[in-house]
């Protein structure tokens, strides 16, 4: 009978470890475990986030950045006197050949 009860301990020694007492008596730092894991995966999913974020607003300003350099190539171009020339077309505007002239007041 001895030989049957020091088989059973010997085949199971982790039982020794955990006894009710000792899971009881250690429950504090369970829970501080607990905690600690709770707030690492909060941690991680906060700066998958952050990195979501950031990589869009990246993606936002090269877009806009191109839209930038897009809209003022478009008005130098239409800047341009021959351009200003086609516009002014329907309007019956022209360059005129004359030199301007200085209009002077009476009371200098």
């Amino acid at each position: 009978m001895a030989e049957t009860t020091t088989n059973t301990i010997s085949k199971n020694p982790l039982k020794k470890v955990f006894r009710y007492q000792w899971i009881t008596g250690n429950m504090n730092f369970f829970l501080f475990l607990s905690v600690l894991a709770v707030l690492y995966i909060a941690n991680g999913h906060t700066a998958d986030k952050t990195i979501r974020n950031i990589n869009k607003t990246q993606n936002e300003l090269k877009e806009l950045q191109y839209e930038y350099k897009t809209l003022k190539s478009e008005v130098m171009f239409k800047s341009e006197e021959s351009q200003v020339l086609k516009a002014a077309e329907p309007m019956s505007l022209k360059i005129s050949n004359e030199a301007p002239k200085k209009l002077r007041s009476e009371n200098k």
